[in-house]
């Protein structure tokens, strides 16, 4: 699985819930276009997308009732619950890493570039190991694989180090992680970190930045064993052009939407479709890409957008998903589900159903109590 984190949460009317016969104030800037599926229209700057429709399934309806904040969201889409002091729950990632162990000597749970740090409030982003203990916690690439500068040599030795921790951190299997830690040294693994191996074609066609070079580290990495990679498209949302439009300075805006987050990603995204297809990946590769939350569905006097996760959209594509399709409707101004409302922990619970895990499995935290994976959620089955 390869879950795209759209740190700081999209508009779902900038990108695929557009509502083109509302009043300006809620349409916002953009036009609509038509798509390979008739009836459904996506935002115009999403053209590849457009164009691959037929192959990618949209939900429209994720929403949730908690705090406003970024973190609330990070949380509820990376592990299906919210995290409570003391009590932080495990990332889809690590409970595959628990569940799947180790494949090809890479370590199952990869965060591409870096974690999720600053967004506004000092709490749990929900991407890390929680209550499975610190052997499952995540592999941090912690570094811009679009750099000059970036060392695959320097990753994969530390990739081989963190195996040798997570073996010693495990009690209950340690040689599956040391074993995967010798693996490691092998061709196949010892190359999943080197983007020199790739035609500069192919990378020129990801795009020749930090987003769409991690998007081809994550496929490379999925194909050489990691069971699940996250890419964080930010870090933070400050001071840099991001998802979060509030329309003014610290933050982006909708201009900052057109000119250059709405490309980029339309590039990346559809080339790791491409790709992942290309290379017969995509049947048993799920690809998510959702924020934490959505946008409110007026312009605010910045002519901008604020927190609202009353509802947003997600797009998926692969790991048995049926393309073509959309799964639910907000209402005419894009603030609240009309038809088949989604809830994160839904999501999640899909997400574990791609990757062959139960959500109704109960696994024993290192503290030794029993956990129920998915709180009672099931996955999307219109999705299949």
């Amino acid at each position: 699985m390869i879950l795209l984190m759209l740190v700081g949460g999209p508009s779902q009317i900038e990108t695929w819930d557009p509502k083109p016969e509302a009043p300006l104030e809620v349409r916002g800037p953009f036009q609509s276009i038509a798509t390979r599926i008739p009836g459904v229209r996506i935002s115009e700057h999403l053209p590849r997308m457009a164009q691959r429709m037929d192959r990618l399934a949209i939900i429209r309806t994720l929403h949730h009732h908690e705090a406003p904040i970024h973190e609330t969201g990070q949380q509820l889409v990376q592990t299906g619950r919210l995290c409570r002091p003391g009590e932080e729950h495990p990332h889809v990632g690590s409970v595959a890493g628990r569940v799947l162990g180790c494949r090809g000597g890479l370590p199952p749970f990869v965060v591409v570039p870096r974690p999720i740090a600053n967004t506004g409030v000092a709490i749990s982003h929900g991407q890390e190991s929680g209550w499975l203990g610190p052997a499952y916690e995540p592999f941090h690439l912690d570094a811009d694989p679009a750099s000059a500068y970036f060392d695959a040599r320097d990753a994969l030795d530390r990739a081989r180090r963190f195996l040798e921790l997570a073996a010693s951190r495990e009690s209950s299997a340690p040689s599956l992680w040391a074993d995967a830690a010798d693996h490691l040294l092998t061709a196949a693994s010892r190359n999943a970190f080197d983007l020199a191996d790739e035609r500069g074609e192919l990378r020129a066609r990801y795009g020749r930045n930090t987003f769409g070079q991690s998007c081809l580290l994550a496929r490379r990495l999925v194909e050489a064993g990691a069971r699940l990679v996250t890419v964080n498209m930010f870090e933070t949302v400050f001071d840099q052009i991001t998802w979060d439009c509030h329309g003014a300075r610290p933050f982006s805006t909708l201009d900052d939407y057109a000119r250059e987050l709405l490309p980029v990603f339309d590039q990346g995204f559809c080339s790791l479709i491409d790709d992942l297809s290309s290379r017969g990946l995509l049947d048993t590769t799920l690809v998510v890409a959702t924020g934490e939350f959505g946008r409110t569905p007026r312009l605010n006097a910045a002519g901008g957008r604020d927190h609202w996760p009353g509802v947003w959209s997600a797009v998926l594509a692969g790991g048995g998903i049926r393309g073509g399709q959309v799964i639910g409707a907000s209402d005419s101004i894009a603030s609240a589900p009309e038809t088949r409302p989604v809830a994160p922990r839904e999501l999640v619970a899909t997400m574990y159903r791609c990757l062959g895990i139960d959500p109704e499995r109960i696994l024993v935290s290192e503290a030794g109590g029993s956990r129920i994976l998915g709180d009672d959620a099931r996955a999307i089955e219109e999705l299949f």
